[in-house]
């Protein structure tokens, strides 16, 4: 296993983790991970890279060991400006590689096409978007925030790390018992009680009142200038909210056909979290989409 080392920097008023795998003058890599994930997520995929790459991976605000800014809710356009913030901190003059995983490839799909400039090559890990929404939904939307400000999410407790491996082995059935146990040493701390639990803010679990404008999103995908790996796993069930598989399926390939310079690929035998399940698999996409 590649060991990792642990940095904070000052990013827009927060102190940010920062994970890095290799040596400082190699060629850089950044990575985001997703929703109520952490940057030691990536250490598999990472532990199969071939090429000698810097990879930069940091705990997005209010996961891991990067502080909860103390909000009752997050925005998703805070993602963007501290990702903006994190690559001006370590590649201020030179276009980047960069890749995200589920919400984080979501983020760093618009990010490409909001700073074209700043991105050399794109890799989106299962970042679909999230499903269309229509005007006429805003006020259940706004109600029903409201509603669970009154009553905010918290997070369960486990009595030990191996119940947390096993939680996350239930979400993931593909995980083996010795990744399960490594990511949940990363994934959870314990609390004044002893007990373990998950480090994720639990107000990440609140409904966003604002709609997902997805003519908006696509307008961004449209500008982005970087070639881009698009990779899905053959099992995943990320996009089966959006309805039946058929109609699904036709809006993700719609929405991958504004991207101008983009290719496709599937990891088999894996699902959601591919970067746990093949991550030989993938490490080898990212190689020969980044020679």
């Amino acid at each position: 296993m590649k060991s990792s080392r642990s940095e904070f920097i000052p990013a827009r008023g927060l102190q940010y983790h920062v994970r890095h795998w290799g040596s400082d003058h190699a060629p850089k890599l950044f990575m985001v991970h997703g929703w109520m994930d952490v940057s030691a997520s990536f250490q598999f995929v990472v532990d199969c890279l071939q090429r000698d790459w810097h990879v930069i991976a940091p705990d997005w605000r209010g996961f891991g060991l990067t502080k909860n800014p103390g909000v009752d809710s997050y925005w998703f356009a805070d993602y963007l400006g501290d990702l903006d913030a994190i690559l001006d901190h370590y590649s201020p003059d030179a276009p980047v590689n960069l890749l995200g995983h589920s919400m984080g490839g979501n983020v760093v799909c618009i990010y490409a096409g909001v700073r074209p400039g700043r991105v050399g090559r794109l890799i989106n890990l299962e970042g679909f978007g999230l499903p269309a929404t229509r005007a006429e939904q805003a006020p259940g939307r706004y109600a029903k925030w409201l509603d669970e400000l009154r009553n905010p999410p918290g997070m369960r407790a486990y009595a030990s790390l191996p119940e947390v491996a096993a939680r996350l082995q239930k979400t993931n059935p593909r995980l083996t018992d010795e990744r399960a146990a490594f990511l949940a040493d990363h994934w959870a701390g314990q609390n004044a009680h002893g007990e373990w639990e998950i480090l994720g803010d639990p107000a990440h679990k609140l409904s966003s009142p604002i709609l997902y404008r997805v003519d908006e999103v696509l307008a961004c995908w449209q500008a982005i200038a970087a070639p881009v790996l698009w990779v899905e796993a053959d099992d995943t069930e990320a996009w089966r909210w959006m309805g039946p598989k058929e109609t699904a399926r036709a809006e993700i390939d719609r929405r991958i056909r504004f991207i101008p310079n983009v290719t496709t690929a599937v990891i088999n035998d894996a699902g959601h979290m591919l970067h746990h399940d093949q991550p030989q698999a993938l490490a080898a996409l990212i190689d020969r989409f980044l020679d």
